[in-house]
């Protein structure tokens, strides 16, 4: 037996708040994606002049983060290196953009957020401002 940690809904929300907090004091559009440690959709924000694709793009970098465990940068590092397509997963929500970043609470992976929407560099920042609120809580 073990204990596992979940996030909630209100954690979700919190991390939501802390980069739309950011992205409209900075006057930036972006979507941004909250997932659980399965990937799936906690929560979404997609605001005022976000580009229609990275609503998709935002869900999918979660799904990466939270199903590998690490940055979906990382799994797209390591795809380029090894020749390896992505597509190899099995499964085409897999993305290899920065801006998908594990959440983690006592050791476990709990969760992932994701941004998209902005240069890749601005959105693994927001994503990683969004892990801190749980991370660092």
């Amino acid at each position: 037996m073990y204990q596992a940690y979940h996030l909630s809904h209100t954690d979700a929300q919190r991390i939501i708040a802390a980069i739309q907090a950011k992205l409209d004091a900075d006057h930036k559009g972006a979507a941004v994606a909250v997932a659980d440690e399965h990937g799936e959709l906690i929560a979404f924000l997609r605001t005022d002049g976000c580009p229609l694709q990275s609503v998709t793009i935002a869900m999918n970098k979660a799904y990466t983060a939270s199903r590998e465990r690490k940055d979906s940068r990382a799994v797209g590092d390591s795809s380029r290196e090894k020749n390896w397509p992505l597509t190899n997963y099995g499964d085409l929500r897999f993305t290899g953009w920065g801006g998908g970043v594990p959440i983690r609470y006592n050791g476990q992976v709990v969760g992932a957020v994701a941004v998209s929407g902005l240069p890749e560099e601005e959105d693994m920042v927001l994503a990683r401002l969004g892990a801190d609120v749980v991370e660092k809580a």
